[in-house]
Parts: structure tokens; sequence; C-alpha cells
């Protein structure tokens, strides 16, 4: 792989939970794999009182805890932390910006950084505008000799109205090109792998269409509630947490077209005509095509599980969504009359985030199990956890007749012994780093994704009578979501089976 640039890494935000327990791992794994610059430096930004050794020490013990390199037999750890810094300020504050901006000079001088720096903002949504105004005004965000990057952190807004503000703002500052908005999910290995399975088999691709699938179904499951976030997500919910960015996205990779290159605007550009196609759900047809849910209190393997209007910092009357199931349809040649479902939640039975593409059943039925029953076929990609594919069929069983048995042909990333798969923030990063836009959301992308889910905002805000649908912990969510799936006794599938009350099977 590449190394980038000599760069300063400046986190703001840097004393909450995402940069312990992922970018400084992150950035560590990079080091050991020796694709980070030759010269490089970290600068922490946060209102917590900290000096450098202080959160040297704490990074030092995020690494121990979080990063996926377990061992540091060569001392790696102390050589790594001592190009990590920090800088207590408000940043709300203009003058705050000016002493950044001589600290960060300062670094450039001693490291030979030629103006490269890179912005990360893991901090409340609220705080985008004013950090990049103030960037602007302390004449940080534009340099005439080196590089200036941002990088963004979802939700890049609430709505379509403040994601074209968030925009609007940003452009008046900086220029798109310089604008980095991270998607996890976009890092997975998994997801980057499904370009090369539609793109680089001539088995998939044919069959890639209205003439060969039935339906596509994006699931994005969480076994964990809300946590100490409460007060976050009772303002955000489902919808604007997971379906705006995440699933979005994968419902673009998975339905575009063949782009012209690998080029990075070549890729998001079939991604927005995607976007572009999406039927438009008519607000008052969100009811029919829309499903949303809370967890309720339940017992999970002889444990207590709080409901979610009893968690901490969430509203005891919250109609926000903890659950969320869309059934859409892309209008073009490819996609016409193909129905396409999602559906995220939390406090569902498993962690579990996957792409099921169901094909249509053969035309004519010439086998039949002794249930009656024929099941089609499936292939199915996960992206987390267990990352692989899967891909079942129809085998004739031993014996007289012609009993069928459903089969399945896999692949596991974790088979591949001698090949490490990176976490998603190492390559994000690294991305970041060479100037590599490809896996980030395009404004364009986010405020078409914005525009689809408008009508959805609107009917919940305007219809009170549309229902928020109950569902125990621990449960796959509202048994209502199964109504959206077309075709007689059709259901979402089900990644995981109930072996025992305290296991979970889950099939790849």
């Amino acid at each position: 792989m590449e190394n980038p640039k000599n760069l300063i890494f400046i986190i703001f935000g840097a004393s909450g939970d995402l940069t312990s327990r992922k970018l400084i791992p992150a950035i560590f794994s990079l080091k050991n794999q020796k694709i980070l610059p030759e010269k490089y430096a970290i600068l922490g930004v946060g209102r917590s009182k900290l000096s450098d050794e202080d959160f040297r020490t704490r990074m030092s013990g995020a690494i121990v805890s979080y990063s996926e390199e377990k061992s540091d037999d060569k001392g790696l750890i102390p050589d790594f932390v001592k190009d990590i810094y920090y800088h207590s300020m408000d940043s709300t504050s203009e003058n705050d910006f000016l002493t950044l901006k001589m600290i960060l000079g300062q670094l450039d001088e001693k490291y030979g950084m030629d103006g490269n720096y890179i912005f990360y903002m893991a901090t409340p949504p609220s705080l985008y505008e004013i950090i990049a105004i103030n960037l602007s005004k302390s004449g940080l965000a534009n340099n005439e000799t080196g590089f200036r990057r941002f990088i963004i952190e979802k939700p890049f807004g609430y709505d379509l109205e403040t994601g074209k503000k968030l925009n609007k703002t940003l452009h008046e500052l900086i220029s798109e090109d310089q604008i980095f908005r991270i998607d996890h999910y976009l890092g997975k290995e998994t997801v980057q792998n499904l370009l090369v399975t539609r793109f680089a088999n001539g088995m998939f691709e044919p069959l890639w269409n209205r003439n060969y699938i039935h339906r596509v179904e994006i699931t994005s499951a969480e076994n964990l509630g809300v946590g100490d976030r409460g007060g976050y997500y009772d303002s955000a919910g489902a919808l604007r947490d997971m379906v705006q960015n995440h699933l979005l996205q994968m419902v673009g990779l998975t339905a575009m077209e063949p782009p012209s290159s690998l080029d990075a605007d070549a890729i998001r550009n079939e991604v927005l005509k995607v976007f572009q196609s999406l039927q438009p759900i008519r607000e008052e047809d969100v009811a029919k095509q829309v499903i949303r849910g809370q967890y309720t209190p339940s017992l999970i393997r002889g444990e207590c599980v709080t409901g979610y209007r009893h968690e901490k910092d969430v509203a005891i009357n919250s109609r926000t969504e903890t659950y969320v199931a869309i059934k859409f349809f892309i209008n073009n040649w490819r996609w016409g009359d193909v129905p396409f479902y999602i559906r995220t939640g939390k406090r569902l039975p498993t962690r579990v985030t996957e792409i099921v593409v169901h094909f249509k059943q053969t035309p004519h039925h010439l086998f039949r199990r002794e249930s009656g029953k024929l099941d089609a076929n499936q292939l199915i990609i996960r992206i987390q956890p267990d990352e692989g594919m899967l891909l079942k069929f129809d085998m004739k069983e031993p014996g007289s007749g012609f009993n069928l048995k459903n089969v399945n042909m896999d692949f596991h990333y974790k088979d591949l012994a001698d090949v490490r798969v990176p976490s998603a923030y190492e390559r994000l990063l690294h991305d970041v780093m060479l100037g590599d836009s490809t896996l980030f959301s395009r404004d364009d992308e986010v405020e078409t994704a914005w525009k689809f889910l408008e009508p959805i905002q609107k009917a919940w805000k305007n219809n009170k009578e549309i229902k928020v649908f109950g569902y125990p912990a621990g449960t796959w969510g509202p048994e209502h979501a199964n109504d959206l799936i077309e075709g007689d006794n059709l259901t979402w599938r089900y990644p995981c089976k109930n072996l025992a009350d305290e296991e979970l099977y889950c099939e790849l």
C-alpha cells in the first residue's frame, strides 16, 4: 500500500469514545503495517483539561484495550504515542483557534509537515459548522502549499433542509474535494468486495436484474440498546442514525450500474443514479411501506432488559424509533418492479449486517420437497461479523427418488489465514491520508438520500395515527414488519436460530 505524505492529524472531540475505541487504535495499526507517513503527529483537541502525558497514557490504554494489534513485545506503543499531543480549548471560541494555529505551526516546523493537515470532527453534529467556520476564520481551512482535509462523522444533517444548509456552509469555506463524509460501513472489506463480486465475475452480473431476482433484503441488526447515548439517540432515531447513511449506501452499491472506471467520482456517480431512481414514497403511503418500532422490557437469557423509554436521558413518552423497516422500489430498467427491503434495529437477537439477494424460482417445478415447499436460491453477503459470502441452492439427497436438500456454498474471510483483514477505520483513514474519496459520500448523494426519506419524516411528524409498534427486546422487531414482504408465506430472513436459551447459531 502507498505511504501518504507527511501530515498532522487533528481530532476534535479527542476525549470521547470514538477516539479511544476506533481512531487511535486504527492509526496505531497503520503504523504497525508501516503505511503511515514517514513523519506524522497527532493532536487531540477537547474541552477536558489534560496534559500531553495524560492523553498519551489514555491512548496507550485504549490501544491495549481496543486495538487488533494485541502484542506489544517490540515496545511499539511507547514509540507510537510519543508523537501524540493534546490541546484543551473551546471549539466555539474564535480566539482559541488562533492558539490552535500557533500550536500547529510549531508542530509543523518540528516535524516538517509542509502544511498538510487532516481535521477529524469526532464531535456532536451541532459543532460541525462552528468548527469549520472558526478554522476558516483562523486561516487553517486552506493553505497554498499543503493540503487541508476534513473528516465529518454521521449524521450529516438531520433532514433535507439541515443537510443542504450544512453543505452550503461548508462549500462557502472549503471545496467539496476537501470534505470526507465518513461511513464506516463502506470501509468493511465485504462491502468493497461487493463491487468485485458483481463486476469481476461473469456468473453474477448477467443475473443481477429484474429477470432473475425476486427481491433484495438488507439487514443491519444490533443486539445492544442505546446505553448512555439516550440523549443523542432520542433526537436522532434509527432512520437518521442508520438508514440515511449506512443502509442506503449499501443499497446504492448493490443496485448500481457498472462504473466506467474505479475513479472515485465514477463510482459515486453510479450510486447517485440509484438514489435518483428511488421511487418516492408518498406521505399518505408511509404507514403501508414503513414500519417503525421501539424495544420494550424483556427477559433475555435470564436477564431483565430495560425498555427504550426507561433508558437514561430518554423521554418517557418518546416516539423515537429504535427499529425501522422500509419497502421501496428503484425505477430503472435493471430493477423495475423488484422490491427492496431494508431494516435496522436495536436490541435485536444478535449483531449482524448482511445483504440477501433472493433469486426467482424456476418457472417449472419438476422437483418438490415432501413438505411441498420449494426454496429459492439466495446469495447472502455478510458484512459483519464473520465477513463472507454464502450461496444457497438445491441438491438431490442421496438415495432413490428426487428428494431435495438446500445446501450452502460459503466463503469466510477468516479462512484466509495468511491475509489480514483491516478494520473499517484503518482503511478509511488511510484513504483520507492519500486523498482517495471513493468510499466517502458526496454532497449530492447526501441530499438525494435525505430527499427520499423526507416524506417519511413528514408523515411521522404530521400524522400521530401512524403507530410505533413495541417489540420485546431480544426479538426480531415488530411482527408487522413481515407484512411488508410481498408473496405468500414470505418473511424476512432470520440469520440466527435458537439452539438453546443461551446460544444463538448464525448461519454463514
